[in-house]
């Protein structure tokens, strides 16, 4: 069977998102072929393309490395929506758009004139996205919410602290890329449904909901259980020894899960059944639990003998679930990423060459993706109002002087 063109060819997305859970969905459905138009303005930036790690050091709009990597396969131009003309030029090409998607505080894109409710009426067929911290509907849709605040309001970070201490806040956005991911998903359900259809919708999606999705195993807990879970740091309520082990170097760590009592066994021996892990408080998974705290030491003490990457291969050997805990450069220099092709460098035309990261998957009967860097501020303009919106030159140097097109 031949090689199929990429699946969201022919679809067009007008992309009002900006930081980190938009952006992430459009770069996924932009490398899977759909026409991605990132709408922006000069006046008030996306405030990745402020943020740093900046290319060489040097500051600017375009030499952001989150915003780059972020803003793949996408098509850029400028617009400053609180202008009536902008708004108008904006529902031009809506009308030629398959999916509007924007992850604003609630009522944002209404006060402009382009809520739901409002393009809905120039293409009924549309997919229009809203992604906010609680959603579109309730009490609390007026609430603003950035990741941090999501991970408290949608518990996760009581559940992320050290073990039996306070609530910790984890490394990064976390609810951003769920959001993010959830947000394709809907989107492409919403595609299938106006295929089968031909009806457009609305999308309500609240990042504490996607993020409280990803917290079954807690909710199940309290709800069938009527208990709840306090701070578990790396431990797991089935599973021990399950933790991270400090090995040889300076913060160097390795993570084990021991799942069943075959897996056991094989640490066992592949530690060289110390005469400790054959006591009675360690010999089913029941006491291995109770014990953890003395268990995690033993084995701490084990692990510090070796580098993280002795111990992974010792233990994959053995048939023990390990991996070393990679920090960023260990993950970006990885060879088991760079030959699946989920790392690679790519060129921009003022940041330079630079590694970034594609789909996480990849389809047997179509192509991989081509491609290209982020755009640069405004850099499709010509291309957006004069190609697909049909303005002549001398128009487009007017709205430009006008301060529309920023």
């Amino acid at each position: 069977m031949g090689r199929e063109p990429l699946p969201l060819n022919g679809i067009r997305i007008t992309d009002f998102s900006w930081a980190l859970a938009g952006p992430l969905c459009t770069q996924l459905l932009g490398a899977m072929g759909a026409e991605v138009i990132k709408i922006e303005t000069s006046k008030r930036l996306d405030a990745l393309r402020g943020a740093e790690p900046f290319a060489d050091g040097v500051p600017g709009p375009n030499r952001s490395g989150r915003f780059n990597n972020l803003n793949l396969c996408k098509k850029g131009c400028t617009l400053d929506l609180t202008k009536p003309e902008a708004v108008e030029l904006v529902n031009g090409l809506i009308k030629l758009s398959d999916v509007v998607i924007e992850n604003f505080a609630f009522g944002v894109m209404a006060r402009l004139g382009l809520g739901h409710e409002t393009v809905l009426k120039i293409r009924p067929d549309l997919i229009y996205v809203s992604s906010s911290g609680l959603g579109a509907a309730g009490p609390k849709k007026h609430h603003v919410a950035f990741g941090n605040t999501v991970h408290a309001f949608s518990g996760l970070t009581a559940l992320t602290g050290y073990y039996q201490g306070p609530p910790r806040g984890i490394g990064g956005t976390f609810s951003d890329p769920l959001t993010g991911i959830t947000a394709a998903f809907a989107i492409l359900a919403a595609l299938h449904h106006r295929a089968d259809t031909g009806l457009g919708q609305f999308v309500d999606l609240s990042m504490a909901e996607a993020t409280l999705a990803q917290l079954p195993e807690a909710v199940m807990d309290y709800t069938m259980n009527g208990r709840v879970r306090g701070c578990e740091g790396n431990r797991d309520g089935s599973m021990a020894p399950h933790n991270t082990y400090p090995t040889r170097g300076e913060d160097e760590w390795v993570c084990i899960a021991v799942s069943s009592e075959e897996e056991w066994k094989s640490l066992c021996r592949a530690m060289g059944s110390p005469s400790w892990a054959a006591e009675d408080k360690f010999s089913d998974m029941f006491r291995r639990l109770q014990h953890q705290d003395e268990l995690d030491s033993l084995i701490g003490e084990w692990t510090s003998s070796f580098s993280s990457r002795e111990i992974t291969d010792m233990l994959q050997k053995a048939g023990v679930p390990a991996g070393p805990s990679s920090n960023l450069e260990q993950f970006v220099t990885d060879p088991h990423l760079r030959a699946r092709g989920y790392l690679f460098e790519l060129d921009h035309p003022e940041a330079g060459r630079r590694t970034v990261s594609g789909l996480p998957w990849k389809l047997s009967h179509c192509p991989e993706p081509a491609y290209w860097p982020a755009p640069m501020l405004g850099e499709h303009n010509g291309y957006v109002f004069q190609e697909l919106l049909g303005l002549a030159g001398d128009r487009v140097a007017e709205l430009t002087a006008s301060g529309v097109i920023c």
